[in-house]
């Protein structure tokens, strides 16, 4: 009787045992049986979006309904997805970093989780930025104040679509106010994600800045998420702080510089504070500690282009003379920027278009702005063959003016001040909605105003280091390679050549030679000398 019992507990234990283990293994197996009903469950309802670019490395996010792991398939034929990227949390909001990539390349991709594609064709593409310093054709879009999920925020965009064309988009920009009117989560998913997802967000590198609306939140007082910086634009975007896409690190979400070929951009913040107490316009404080040293250590770039919300020169639905961020922007910060060269500041916050001429030194109210005095270009800048519409140029020597652009219409739309445009504008528009492009190619920047109805109203030229004299020294009969300093048409004397480098085999012991644009407008100078 003892022996049976002892063979009764003995299978008992053994039962134990197995049922123990058995328990252990419990969780693990209920785990995979729940990632295979959560990855089969698991929908797309954000993305995808591009964000943090650099030359080799691009960030794409995406959001599902329910918890999934992320997988992207990539690779350089839309045909031949043939690397790929893991990410083996379960998360709703997917982040998958893709490294060791080409410079200036085009990659397709695919996104989804470890056994389901949910999206992925020959439209999921992107091109990585171009080298620093390298020169290209170089387009850049800036969209102010766009998420109202207005029908104008529907035409700028389809019109901008529309421009573009086959051309690619090397990135774009948002100049704050992402968000109607508060910022929300759900804010941004009507009136950003679901606006912008079949189109550029999934193609197109995103670099964007905060607006106050962007700092409004329904559950925290508007101050403290200026301290905090806890808000949805902060949950949703991916900024490049630590010198991923170039540029100095910031180490913080809230300001950032990056590259893109000879272009050097900063986007800043003007509305949240630093250390709890320090605004843009408090040249002490770290952003604009940041800024001086990002600045001082880009001088070699082609090009500088600066952007935040709060404008320091507008009459358009905000007063620049009232409101203090304005106010104080221009009082205590731009300065810096003119200091250091700056050739661009693109802003929003008002809710139309306004631009100057290139400008220096102005940092009054409205009325004490004297063209005389403050406009470094009396030339509309459209270069058009107009009277007056020349160029605004620049060179690496004497490095100064400023042209400023408010484009806060590509969504809200409307407004104006009693004083309507201000008095440093060369030209304005409250009445139409549109977003800005830049077309960069070396030492040339074009800025288009694209208008609701496809109509292009406003547009500058900026060149630096043209009109150029230069002395050549050659044997006589050698042959002489001539190229213009600027981009564009051209025109040599004594020559049929259109094209911009002509080849010389001058006889005489000097000859000159000249070059200019359509319009007269720049002109080179070649010396050729000629030994024996």
């Amino acid at each position: 009787m003892r022996q049976q019992k002892n063979s009764i507990s003995h299978m008992k234990s053994i039962l134990l045992a197995f049922l123990c283990l058995f328990a252990g293994l419990l969780p693990v197996q209920a785990q995979e049986v729940a990632a295979k009903k959560v990855s089969i469950a698991a929908k797309l309802i954000r993305g995808p979006y591009l964000q943090a670019a650099g030359t080799q490395q691009m960030l794409i996010r995406w959001r599902t309904d329910a918890s999934a792991r992320s997988r992207v398939f990539y690779g350089t034929s839309p045909d031949k997805l043939d690397q790929q990227a893991d990410d083996a949390n379960l998360v709703t909001e997917h982040k998958v970093l893709l490294t060791h990539l080409q410079p200036n390349t085009r990659y397709y991709y695919s996104i989804g989780d470890y056994k389901n594609v949910l999206q992925g064709n020959a439209d999921n593409f992107f091109t990585t930025l171009p080298e620093a310093g390298k020169t290209d054709l170089y387009r850049i879009a800036a969209l102010g104040d766009c998420g109202d999920g207005s029908t104008n925020q529907q035409l700028v965009k389809e019109q901008l679509i529309k421009y573009i064309g086959n051309n690619y988009l090397n990135a774009w920009i948002l100049l704050g106010d992402n968000a109607y009117p508060n910022g929300t989560d759900a804010e941004y998913q009507s009136k950003f994600f679901n606006v912008y997802k079949d189109d550029l967000l999934k193609k197109y590198p995103l670099f964007p800045a905060p607006g106050n609306h962007d700092y409004h939140d329904t559950d925290i007082s508007e101050a403290y998420a200026q301290l905090s910086h806890q808000t949805n634009y902060y949950q949703n975007f991916s900024m490049p702080s630590e010198g991923e896409s170039g540029g100095v690190p910031s180490h913080s979400p809230s300001f950032y510089s990056f590259d893109i070929g000879n272009i050097h951009f900063l986007s800043l913040d003007s509305y949240g504070k630093e250390d709890s107490a320090y605004r843009l316009y408090d040249t002490t404080g770290p952003q604009v500690t940041w800024i001086k040293k990002d600045l001082a250590a880009n001088k070699n770039k082609g090009w500088v282009i600066a952007y935040w919300h709060h404008p320091p020169y507008t009459m358009g639905s905000h007063n620049s003379d009232e409101e203090d961020e304005l106010v104080h922007i221009r009082e205590n910060f731009i300065q810096i920027l003119e200091r250091n060269g700056v050739d661009l500041v693109l802003n929003g916050h008002s809710h139309d278009y306004e631009r100057s001429r290139l400008i220096k030194g102005h940092y009054g109210p409205v009325a004490s702005f004297n063209p005389a005095k403050h406009n470094v270009s009396n030339s509309s800048g459209r270069y058009d063959g107009a009277p007056n519409s020349a160029p605004y140029v620049k060179d690496s020597v004497h490095n100064t003016g400023t042209v400023y652009v408010v484009s806060g219409s590509a969504g809200k739309l409307g407004g104006k001040q009693s004083i309507y445009p201000h008095h440093a504008m060369y030209f304005a528009d409250q009445a139409h909605g549109g977003s800005s492009i830049l077309e960069i190619q070396d030492n040339r920047l074009d800025l288009k105003w694209i208008c609701a109805d496809g109509i292009i109203r406003d547009q500058f030229t900026m060149m630096k280091n043209v009109n150029r004299n230069t002395e050549i020294r050659i044997k006589k009969g050698q042959p002489a390679v001539l190229t213009a300093s600027f981009i564009g048409t051209y025109k040599w004397n004594n020559r049929t050549d259109n094209t911009r480098s002509i080849t010389v085999t001058p006889t005489a012991a000097v000859t000159k030679y000249t070059v200019v644009d359509a319009y007269n407008n720049i002109k080179d100078t070649f010396t050729v000398y000629a030994s024996k």
